[in-house]
């Protein structure tokens, strides 16, 4: 009866997925249906962390975050859990060996979120490290199915795509993050300072972290290549918005790219991929 808890652990996963990201729910679709379940669990797991640092204000964070990276650890060691969240997780950890150590560098970045609220150039880079980078490495454990030669050869390019996403994520959620949660990642940022000369020099930043990545993406398996692909079109089409949005709109509202869009966007990876047109 384990394979049918096991079978409802990943669908809860699966619900995580579709309910919080409709973007990240199409590139995971176009990935091969060996990675489609694996790869939930792992956004379950990173959404509900998450969701504590930056959603559950009434509580004590501190003390659910610590509880939580318990029960992760717990899980993994024991094999199951009766989270279903964690229990998808663990199972995807030991079935592709995914290195403990990415789970922890994940898990510190979600406890800088309950004290940081500006940064400077060092605990920027470690905190995309955790928050994002480690994440890409861990889908890449799954994407190389054991082969640990492909998986250190394509290592810093997955790493250099996770940083584009996650300062993508930082731009678009600017207000949200200033405002609202009262954090600043970008090094040395001031609301006041922020202009078209700030907004320049950070984009082209990220624009070097999407080069590498899309050079990663080149040499992917093919089983991963067109589902991560996708996840690179609809981010580099979300950064062009807000390159060419001014800065005062990119602090006071959400840059969004619309569901139609989207699917535009999955029609068109879709066919590049299926005629080796991804350049």
């Amino acid at each position: 009866m384990k394979n049918l808890y096991n079978d409802v652990s990943y669908k809860c996963s699966k619900l995580v997925t579709k309910s919080y990201s409709t973007s990240f729910s199409l590139g995971v679709s176009l990935l091969h249906r060996d990675f489609i379940l694996p790869v939930h669990a792992i956004y379950g797991f990173v959404r509900f962390a998450d969701e504590i640092v930056d959603t559950f204000h009434s509580n004590n964070k501190r003390e659910l975050l610590t509880r939580f990276k318990k029960d992760t650890h717990d899980a993994i060691t024991d094999g199951i859990s009766l989270n279903p969240i964690l229990h998808s997780f663990q199972d995807t950890v030991n079935k592709y060996k995914i290195d403990i150590e990415l789970i922890n560098t994940f898990l510190k970045s979600m406890e800088m979120d309950l004290e940081k609220n500006n940064y400077n150039q060092a605990g920027y880079e470690e905190y995309i490290l955790g928050s994002a980078e480690v994440v890409g490495l861990m889908c890449l454990k799954i994407f190389v199915e054991g082969d640990e030669k492909m998986y250190l050869e394509l290592k810093p390019d997955a790493m250099k795509l996770g940083a584009a996403f996650q300062k993508i994520n930082f731009l678009r959620d600017l207000k949200a993050d200033v405002h609202t949660l009262g954090r600043a990642y970008f090094p040395g940022f001031e609301l006041e300072n922020f202009n078209t000369d700030t907004k320049k020099e950070i984009e082209a930043d990220i624009q070097k972290d999407f080069d590498a990545g899309l050079r990663g993406i080149k040499h992917l398996p093919k089983k991963a290549k067109l589902g991560v692909y996708l996840a690179y079109i609809y981010y580099i089409s979300l950064f062009r918005k807000i390159k060419n949005t001014c800065p005062e709109k990119v602090m006071h509202s959400r840059i969004r790219i619309s569901n139609s869009k989207k699917y535009m966007l999955f029609i068109g990876s879709y066919f590049k991929h299926q005629f080796n047109l991804i350049k």
